[in-house]
């Protein structure tokens, strides 16, 4: 039986999914899970992966996107997959050879948990991460369990729509560069609009933030990857990032 650690939040704060894991934990009982993580993945000061295993949870890999599961590795680098040093749990990298779990990665496994900072821009990979993990589990009848965390640019919404003939990694689906969504609603919002491959349903549940609206500005409590090290980076990241090309 998992422990219930519950997280009390003062008035006024912001609380993000995983911090509210009296409101998923009977949800991962008896399960066998896979977690899509990096270094993001905090309650509080603690990671994820540590209270879940810490809880008794029967995590039997980790899948980690671009930057690597601790976060360091440069923009465009390929993670390689291994072995987590403290736990020795696989970690599987989706940033590398593959971007999206093979029907091995998945087998055995009764619930995927994505717990992953996105900064709310189009062309920051952590959203097509999602995107093909949601498509994976929806191929493999395997339900997906996201926690949600605030988005730091989601008070505006700005830029083009993508084009479709221009999809790629660092932009799949048709919205505008800031789109103004936490990571759970736009994996609400890829389900409702039938962005998976042949329109596939992902078997999709989001526990949102609490104390969180789109006006609310929130600061991360640590760097999203290693090139947007404060907020003001965050902040210009949209803009600055098209640089990157030239």
């Amino acid at each position: 039986m998992a422990i219930f650690m519950a997280v009390t939040a003062a008035k006024g704060q912001i609380v993000p999914g995983a911090c509210r894991t009296q409101a998923y934990f009977h949800l991962l009982d008896g399960k066998k899970i896979a977690l899509v993580a990096n270094h993001t993945s905090l309650i509080g000061v603690t990671h994820l992966l540590d209270t879940f295993l810490l809880s008794g949870l029967d995590v039997k890999k980790v899948f980690t996107p671009e930057h690597g599961f601790r976060g360091d590795l440069d923009a465009g680098a390929k993670v390689p997959a291994g072995r987590d040093a403290k736990t020795g749990l696989p970690v599987i990298s989706l940033y590398g050879k593959k971007v999206k779990p093979s029907p091995a990665d998945l087998s055995g496994i009764d619930l995927v948990v994505f717990d992953v900072q996105d900064v709310g821009v189009r062309f920051y990979t952590y959203l097509s991460t999602l995107s093909y993990m949601m498509e994976a589990c929806a191929e493999n009848n395997i339900p997906l369990l996201v926690l949600d965390r605030p988005n730091p640019n989601g008070f505006y919404i700005d830029g083009p729509v993508l084009e479709p003939a221009f999809r790629s990694f660092v932009g799949l689906h048709p919205v505008p560069v800031v789109y103004g969504m936490t990571i759970g609603e736009y994996a609400l919002m890829v389900n409702g609009e039938h962005w998976l491959r042949d329109s596939l349903h992902c078997t999709l549940t989001v526990i949102p933030c609490t104390g969180y609206s789109h006006d609310s500005l929130y600061h991360l409590p640590v760097k999203p990857s290693p090139n947007l090290v404060d907020m003001r980076s965050v902040y210009l990241y949209p803009s600055l990032a098209f640089f990157e090309g030239t």
